[in-house]
């Protein structure tokens, strides 16, 4: 359903490498891994572990005052994660490699978002 998207969305962002769509209760919906990427990578597992993060994210930004939490960039040493939420339930993340076009990533993310929330009826 969504790997269309996704898959569209990680060839056209020069250092893609992963995406998925991802319940903040850690359930993934879909997932899309480049087959040439040459960095081994479980997308699953890392957006597990990514979704508790994003809801002390939310959490914090709500007790801030700060209006709900939009868009999360991770920028590790081997890995940069943007994660997009979509709705109150969902979010759409994708892997770059470092050096990869991290706005391009961002900007494709963004608009991708409003298809993905209305597939989800949201």
């Amino acid at each position: 359903m969504f790997e269309d998207v996704l898959k569209d969305a990680v060839h056209r962002t020069e250092g893609g490498i992963a995406a998925l769509v991802m319940g903040f209760d850690g359930i993934p919906l879909e997932s899309y891994l480049r087959e040439d990427s040459k960095m081994p990578l479980e997308v699953e597992t890392i957006g597990m572990e990514y979704s508790v993060i994003l809801k002390e994210i939310r959490k914090a930004a709500q007790l801030l005052d700060a209006g709900a939490a939009r868009e999360v960039s991770i920028q590790a040493e081997k890995l940069t994660t943007v994660i997009r939420m979509l709705n109150d339930d969902y979010f759409v993340a994708m892997a770059i490699e470092p050096g990869g076009n991290h706005g391009k990533a961002r900007w494709l993310l963004r608009q991708a978002g409003p298809r993905l929330a209305s597939e989800l009826g949201g």
